[in-house]
């Protein structure tokens, strides 16, 4: 057997295929509608954000996950928070929240007000939860690769046996931080999970004219770890294979690559008026996203659409609320801002 047909079983094994409506047993839905409040409550909470970033509410640079919901939701829910850690992009409100971030302090913190999870210092790029696992965005691309390993290296030490994830863009795949950390993770067989989050563009370029082979998760193969390519915008798939990444991981074998592959129905940060899009790219995006596809399999399996309505309105309501109960803060004392800082 060659080498890449042992990588190849080894990605199989790590794929978790979708289920088909009635392979869901009552749990299974209940999971799945758990996973439908998640995913509304983020997109809400973003579609919020761009309207309160419109009206000067909300202040400096924010990148929206719109669309890439059930990446965050199924793979949070996979971990055991907050001993477990994550080290997401820029892009990180929806990780924040599948990890158990509370929404008024979300809002805050976008508002640059006094009771924000970073009192208003951190903002949209640069927040971070520790309290539920979620441990900081980075604006270095990439950089928070590194970072896991050093995270995921102390938990040999500290007792936590803690497995961390890092979270990037498929242009950060091209970085060099990545690289070392990719290799540095196989070397020491490190409990990382390197979780890719492929919407096909690298800020207004498309992947495919960065890098030869636009497979990413391949890559795992010349550093000697598992690798798989799933649908990252059903949740149940994303859960199921990070729960065999984190597994393996926890157990001591080492790191794994995941590539979701998924797509932004927003541009790559507020203002991107997105002229790179192909004619019906975007009819394409929504029609396969996450959360009408996930509600779409419920009815298909039965649910009740009143039931899935109630959840739906029950998101939306907590968004509201908390948006508006953060626009109540005060702002965030200046002279504090050089607090917290460590060099």
């Amino acid at each position: 057997m060659t080498e890449n047909s042992i990588h190849d079983e080894l990605r199989i094994t790590m794929t978790a295929p979708p289920l088909q409506p009635s392979a869901y047993s009552d749990s299974d839905v209940d999971r799945l509608l758990g996973f439908l409040g998640t995913m509304v409550q983020i997109r809400a909470f973003e579609t919020e954000i761009a309207r309160l970033r419109g009206l000067g509410t909300v202040v400096g640079s924010v990148h929206l996950c719109s669309g890439q919901e059930a990446i965050y939701t199924g793979a949070a829910a996979a971990l055991d928070l907050p001993r477990d850690l994550v080290f997401p992009t820029y892009r990180g409100h929806g990780w924040a929240l599948a990890c158990g971030a509370g929404l008024t302090a979300m809002f805050a913190e976008l508002m640059g007000r006094q009771g924000g999870v970073n009192g208003g210092r951190g903002g949209s790029a640069y927040l971070s939860v520790p309290d539920v696992g979620m441990m900081g965005e980075n604006s270095i691309v990439g950089a928070g690769a590194p970072i896991a390993c050093g995270a995921a290296l102390a938990g040999r030490f500290d007792g936590s046996n803690r497995v961390t994830v890092a979270a990037m863009g498929d242009g950060a795949v091209n970085q060099g931080s990545v690289h070392e950390a990719f290799n540095f993770a196989a070397v020491m067989k490190l409990p990382v999970v390197f979780v890719i989050e492929n919407n096909h563009w690298s800020e207004l370029t498309p992947i495919t004219a960065t890098t030869v082979s636009d497979r990413l998760f391949k890559r795992a193969s010349g550093y000697g770890m598992k690798g798989a390519r799933i649908d990252g915008n059903d949740p149940e798939v994303v859960y199921q294979t990070m729960k065999q990444a984190v597994a393996y991981a926890r157990e001591g074998n080492g790191p794994t690559i995941i590539e979701a592959m998924t797509d932004r129905l927003v541009g790559h940060y507020i203002g991107d008026v997105q002229q790179y899009r192909l004619p019906g790219e975007m009819e394409r995006i929504e029609a396969a996203e996450p959360i009408g596809r996930l509600t779409d399999l419920l009815i298909s399996r039965g649910v009740d659409e009143e039931r899935i309505e109630a959840i739906v309105q029950h998101a939306h309501s907590d968004v509201d609320a908390a948006s508006k109960l953060a626009q109540q803060y005060p702002l965030a004392d200046p002279s504090t801002a050089l607090e917290h800082l460590y060099a």
